[in-house]
């Protein structure tokens, strides 16, 4: 379970980088979704699976999404506490693809990502996350 890709911009023209800053309450540093002067809840950062992508076709920046990650399934993080690199996260609900993400890439994308387009999560931390990091969940805290 890792970090794939990370995807951020100052505007709607994201690009990857190999890591990003990320502050607790706020979000990525640099990019076009950091709240300064803080996130509401599941604002901070949002997660994609690399297998869903590969599935429907997109790569991680057209998919909206900040950080891709490959053997994780996201759904089952909604109220869990799970660690990217060294950020604690997490999970708030799950982020479900809207029209503007179709508008951006094809007809269709809403249903083929409905309930798997990914992750809507808190930042507990701060730190970095690079490409390659580990994310590990803990089976045995549920923030609920």
């Amino acid at each position: 379970m890792n970090v794939e890709a990370i995807n951020v911009g100052p505007t709607d023209a994201i690009a990857p980088v190999d890591s990003v800053g990320a502050f607790a309450g706020k979000g990525l540093q640099g990019d076009r979704y950091f709240y300064g002067d803080g996130a509401e809840p599941g604002r901070a950062m949002t997660l994609i699976e690399a297998e869903v992508l590969e599935d429907v076709g997109l790569t991680g920046a057209q998919s909206r999404r900040q950080v891709v990650v490959r053997g994780v399934r996201l759904n089952d993080l909604v109220g869990k506490r799970f660690r990217v690199g060294e950020v604690e996260c997490l999970g708030v609900m799950i982020c479900e693809p809207c029209r503007h993400l179709q508008e951006m890439t094809r007809p269709g994308i809403i249903e083929d990502l409905l309930h798997r387009g990914g992750l809507n999560a808190d930042i507990l931390n701060d730190g970095r996350i690079s490409v390659g990091d580990a994310v590990v969940v803990d089976d045995h805290v549920d923030a609920r």
